[in-house]
């Protein structure tokens, strides 16, 4: 699955072997049901004539069904795609000041500000307006070496956003940014490219390790600068990259409303999960009555510590605000200076926050389904395909509407605010440039 998206039908039934890395796309069946009619046509013309003929008398029923359905479906998506078209998007830079001593709960309130979803109240503004909940986009990108931080959003939601990264971060500096994935193209020569996006490895109500977890070995009372911040790890790799390499990280985030669980929510999937946990805790023994009879009884559940742990964490998440996620990645270089081993490095840069007993994130689409088998993409076709496709969703930031609409997972504000935050003074990697201090404008107070 390259460009396409989960609206396409055959390609939102075959999303989950994408996700195990196996390509299978629509070309392959219908090329088997065309020679399978060819070969039945051989066999026995006569009843494959009556079975056309009776599709044909049946037509009125099953023609006007398949019609209104694929018609209402395209028709909310072109209503869909137009609203989107006609809003205004930004990119704004986040300059990292040099003295921030914030832990990462300080962006975990800027995120639980963003739970806001105006633009679906209605089914008139989502069906017939075409209307979604905004959602924004939240980038770690090295440029030449040089990290920077970016926030991508609608342009109405600037002065709101602005304001909650100034209430937790006093000092920061934030100015509107060229949009750095269209000044170059490494879909065409003289780049080469690798992409792909993240999933989870178990279901959602598994959490990630978070900043929680890191500080839990050392005093929660230590100073911002003692602490183990997980993301340092990402930001020095990519830092350490040469003048003429790029590495794009974003993190597309929307209000989660458990359409994924829909009739059901990501809670009753999270009790589901507790349940089976509980089972697990249960131990059963055999006995025999006074009759001879041998019978099973059960005790009370026993949890060990890990699952107890594994319990609390799970009710820690849907306890907290709730956010559809999907992760995007892209290594770029001029082909002289591509290095092969940066992709290791890109698929495992989230290792730092997998657990073996929570959930973890893996690679999924684009360049992951691909795997390397002499006989998958001979010409090269494919891959320049995907390239395209990559590069296209990247620009759009497009992943919860078409044209890239995909399976998303859902984190709370404590396992984004882990994976994206503003680094404290503690991480002092020198590919990260910090301002000295943030402008303002004078106070309207003064004298004149």
């Amino acid at each position: 699955m390259s460009s396409g998206s989960s609206s396409n039908p055959v390609n939102a039934v075959l999303g989950k072997a994408h996700d195990r890395g196996i390509h299978l796309t629509a070309r392959p069946f219908i090329l088997c049901f065309i020679a399978a009619n060819f070969a039945f046509l051989t066999l026995a013309p006569g009843q494959v004539l009556r079975n056309f003929e009776f599709l044909l008398i049946i037509s009125p029923i099953w023609l006007p069904i398949m019609l209104g359905y694929f018609s209402y479906h395209y028709w909310r998506i072109a209503n869909r795609t137009e609203w989107l078209a006609k809003q205004e998007y930004i990119l704004l830079e986040l300059r990292v000041p040099r003295d921030v001593r914030k832990t990462p709960l300080a962006m975990e309130t800027v995120l639980a500000s963003l739970q806001i979803s105006p633009g679906e109240s209605t089914w008139w503004k989502t069906i017939v307006e075409g209307r979604t909940r905004p959602w924004w986009s939240f980038e770690i990108v090295s440029l030449g070496g040089r990290v920077h931080l970016y926030v991508w959003t609608r342009e109405g939601f600037r002065r709101g956003l602005e304001s909650y990264f100034y209430a937790q971060y006093p000092g920061i500096e934030i100015v509107e940014a060229t949009d750095y994935s269209r000044e170059v193209d490494p879909s065409h020569d003289p780049y080469d490219m690798w992409g792909c996006e993240f999933k989870f490895n178990r279901e959602d109500p598994y959490p990630l390790k978070t900043y929680v977890d890191f500080m839990k070995p050392d005093s929660p009372m230590a100073k911002p600068e003692e602490q183990v911040d997980p993301l340092a790890q990402v930001i020095e790799y990519i830092g350490s990259l040469s003048p003429k390499e790029q590495f794009w990280i974003q993190i597309l985030v929307r209000v989660s409303k458990d359409e994924k669980y829909a009739p059901f929510t990501i809670r009753d999937e999270a009790k589901k999960v507790l349940e089976e946990l509980r089972k697990e805790t249960v131990r059963k023994t055999s006995f025999v009555d006074a009759s001879g009879v041998t019978r099973e009884s059960e005790s009370f559940p026993n949890p060990t510590r890990g699952i107890q742990n594994t319990m609390e964490a799970i009710e820690r998440k849907i306890s907290k605000p709730l956010f559809d996620v999907g992760i995007r990645s892209v290594y770029l270089a001029p082909k002289e200076n591509y290095q092969g081993s940066s992709v290791a490095h890109l698929i495992s840069m989230w290792r730092p926050f997998s657990s073996e007993t929570l959930n973890k994130l893996g690679i999924t689409r684009w360049f992951a389904t691909l795997d390397d088998w002499p006989w998958e993409d001979r010409k090269g076709h494919l891959q320049a395909h995907m390239r395209h496709g990559l590069v296209d969703a990247y620009r759009r930031r497009s992943y919860f509407a078409e044209p890239y609409r995909f399976p998303w997972m859902v984190m709370n504000t404590e396992e984004l605010a882990t994976l994206f935050h503003i680094p404290s003074s503690g991480v002092t990697t020198p590919s990260l440039p910090r301002i000295q201090s943030s402008t303002a404008e004078a106070p309207s107070n003064l004298p004149t």
